[in-house]
């Protein structure tokens, strides 16, 4: 067996679907690396996958993916760079195949493989658990899954590491997964690469903590930076970040020379806070990390040094993420101008809504928002606000119901008052509103042992 390297690097491609196209290139092109991580969901995206797979069952997965593995594809086999990527959705094999078509066309039959991860799809045996007990429970109500079980659009366990690091043993260069953690992409070439054993936890939780700090993408390396942002160097050539890590779990965060943005441990320290929770117990499949424990420094130019970490036994529950659906909702906008926008805007609301109870129309919520004014602070900005001053507001008009109906009406309700309102409209956004479906979120807990993870490899 061959010995484990010394260090490792492995950067990020993708902090979520829709980020920016150029990165994985640039990443793979800019400097050497031995990994990308190419991070695509979020547990919305999961419920939009799973409707576009109802519609076609070809798609249900991240389709930006697959151009962007096509363009560096030859790159990723002549350097040997594996990647790790959950851009599989609700189907890893669909997206999987789509990548094998693309190697194929650029010649490069025989010398790539790729596994694919599945298991963590549970909407085909919710009724299943169901019955045997699991009740699926609400984290933030307690209520059973049994209450909106006939509205459930998708539901998916996040699962660890584990499989990703059976597929690169495997011998996958290109690991394509559906709902596994953000963590879990980075995690899993740390300890396929230094043999890390699946109970060293400290070890597992250096490796989560590295994962979380690249998950987001230039979060981490100067974009959506809080600490003199004004000053950060060439955004519009922003480097992504880039863990190099040792085999005892410390590592440093870096990107490739030459780029922009910045590396600091004041902006790491902001991207670890993010989505952190409990800071003594960030909970993932494969570890629980104490995040009090991270030792940050500065190693040196767009250089943090990350040392420390303590980590802790995994539970024996896995998180599911539930996405069901609500009902319908529709927004509509009209910008008011110079003078007195506000006092215009704030009139036509108060019409609009006159209207609206005028029609007796059954909604469970209207939400109002004066861009311009109060739409970040809410009402804590209006009064530290010169409204008689402001050029523009553009009124923000939000309404959601358990049906389609009075949200159809609502989207005639609005446009009139262009005609028919206070004066001054200048911009009617995006034409008149379309009713939407809402998509709701449903956070649950599952036994971790009812979860089989499903490792394929294939040659391409």
């Amino acid at each position: 067996m061959a010995s484990s390297p010394r260090s490792i690097s492995i950067a990020a491609g993708q902090g979520f679907w829709g980020d920016w196209l150029e990165a994985p290139y640039r990443q793979v092109t800019g400097g050497s690396i031995d990994y990308l991580m190419m991070d695509y969901l979020a547990e919305v995206t999961m419920s939009i996958l799973q409707k576009q797979r109802s519609r076609d069952p070809a798609l249900g997965y991240a389709k930006d993916f697959v151009p962007a593995m096509e363009r560096i594809l030859p790159t990723l086999a002549e350097r040997r760079i594996k990647v790790t990527a959950n851009a599989g959705g609700v189907n890893p094999r669909a997206c999987a195949q789509a990548v094998a078509d693309s190697a194929r066309r650029l010649g490069l039959s025989g010398r790539l493989r790729i596994g694919v991860v599945t298991g963590d799809d549970l909407l085909g045996r919710l009724d299943r658990l169901l019955a045997r007990g699991h009740e699926l429970r609400n984290l933030d109500t307690g209520r059973p899954l049994s209450d909106v079980r006939d509205r459930v659009l998708s539901a998916n366990a996040y699962l660890g590491a584990g499989p990703v690091v059976d597929a690169l043993r495997r011998g996958a260069d290109i690991v394509i997964t559906g709902r596994v953690t953000d963590t879990g992409l980075t995690l899993a070439p740390l300890m396929h690469a230094f043999e890390w054993r699946p109970d060293a936890w400290d070890l597992l939780a250096a490796g989560t903590v590295a994962g979380h700090t690249i998950e987001c993408g230039a979060q981490a390396s100067g974009g959506n930076c809080l600490v003199d942002w004004e000053r950060i160097p060439d955004l519009a050539n922003v480097g992504y970040p880039i863990v190099e890590a040792s085999a005892d779990g410390t590592f440093e965060i870096t990107k490739h020379p030459g780029t922009g943005g910045r590396i600091t441990v004041a902006g790491v320290t902001e991207q670890l806070v993010y989505e952190m929770g409990d800071p003594t117990a960030y909970i993932t499949p494969d570890c629980v990390a104490d995040f009090t424990t991270i030792r940050l420094s500065q190693a040196g130019k767009d250089r943090v040094r990350v040392s420390g970490i303590k980590g802790k036994p995994a539970t024996d529950k896995l998180k599911v993420s539930v996405a069901y659906f609500y009902g319908f909702k529709a927004v509509g906008t009209l910008v008011y101008a110079w003078p007195e926008a506000y006092e215009k805007a704030r009139s036509a609301d108060r019409i609009l809504r006159e209207r609206l109870a005028a029609l007796g129309l059954a909604f469970e919520a209207i939400h109002t928002e004066f861009v311009g004014v109060d739409a970040t602070h809410g009402p804590l900005a209006r009064g530290a606000v010169p409204v008689a001053d402001i050029p523009e507001v553009q009124l923000r008009v939000g309404v959601r119901a358990p049906t389609r109906e009075p949200v159809e009406r609502f989207t005639r309700e609005i446009a009139p008052l262009i005609l028919n309102g206070p004066p001054s409209v200048t911009g009617f956004a995006g034409g008149r509103p379309k009713p939407e479906e809402i998509v709701a979120f449903w956070p649950a807990l599952v036994d971790r042992n009812v979860v089989e993870p499903c490792v394929e490899v294939v040659d391409v």
